[in-house]
């Protein structure tokens, strides 16, 4: 099949059909929302990190032991290009991939990928229930707990900043502003703003 470049459109409707759990398809927009962020924060294209970020769990739901393997098969069917599939399956590099992630871009989506989990679970547990309040200093203490989003690993997010060369500090707060970027569709904008206290 032709390679062609995909569009949102196109990644939104193979997520639709491919993941059917709401808490996996929040957790596509808020990586896809935070790579965005961290594109246009070091002027890479903001649509391509994007759409990366929105298909990287495509065969995750159907396909659970064959994370990684099968996205290729589905991608390569629909004529994807190869920088956005090698993307893709990077992000499981050392647990199901032996895609090691070397550009800016998979390495973005390794760094952040679990990060997402831990923010997540860190605004949850706020009176709040938001991220749009949540500090970089509060995920910084549940990141000491290690009961606390126990299946978040972070020596993953910790070797993904190291390969970006960022601290911990800076890619927990790209990823903040990102997921306030789509705070809504994601649940964790908090009560809305008429509700009863």
């Amino acid at each position: 099949m032709e390679r062609h470049t995909p569009t949102r459109e196109e990644a939104l409707r193979l997520l639709h059909e491919y993941v059917g759990a709401e808490n996996l398809r929040c957790h596509a927009y808020a990586v896809e929302a935070v790579m965005r962020h961290m594109a246009r924060k070091r002027g890479e294209d903001e649509d391509k990190w994007g759409i990366v970020g929105l298909v990287h769990d495509l065969d995750y739901e159907r396909h659970p032991d064959q994370h990684c393997g099968k996205v290729r098969e589905i991608l390569e069917e629909r004529g994807w290009p190869e920088e956005y599939i090698r993307a893709v399956v990077s992000h499981g590099y050392g647990l199901c991939s032996d895609v090691e992630p070397k550009s800016p871009m998979e390495r973005a989506l390794y760094a952040i990928d679990e990060l997402t989990g831990l923010v997540s679970a860190c605004a949850l547990v706020r009176p709040s229930r938001s991220v749009m309040d949540l500090t970089v200093g509060s995920v910084k203490k549940k990141w000491k707990s290690s009961g606390f989003a126990a299946g978040v690993d972070r020596s993953i997010i910790e070797r993904g900043a190291q390969m970006l060369g960022v601290s911990i500090e800076e890619l927990i707060e790209d990823t903040i502003a990102g997921m306030r970027e789509v705070a809504e569709d994601i649940g964790l904008a908090g009560p809305p703003a008429d509700a009863a206290p």
